[in-house]
């Protein structure tokens, strides 16, 4: 699975922004998210689809985000990271 390019991001566009408003994240290149100096948040393209890989303490963890539903979940998730 790869890492997204911009092309792919452009249809990620509306979840990035409610992304980028949160506290605490830097993103140095375009859907690449880091917490301090730790990776935190970045994204794959795959033939089914569009993932995200969200650090959850020590480890990384893999949501599909093909839609709405899957942007609450995957935006749920980095508001409970963020808490820890």
């Amino acid at each position: 699975m790869k890492h997204a390019t911009v092309a792919a991001l452009a249809g990620l566009s509306d979840l990035l922004g409610r992304i980028r408003l949160k506290d605490g994240l830097r993103e140095p290149k375009p859907g690449i998210f880091y917490r301090k100096s730790q990776a935190f948040l970045h994204f794959h393209e795959d033939p089914a689809g569009m993932f995200a890989d969200l650090r959850v303490g020590a480890d990384f963890e893999r949501f599909p985000v093909n839609g709405g539903p899957d942007w609450d979940a995957l935006l749920s998730a980095i508001d409970r990271a963020l808490t820890r």
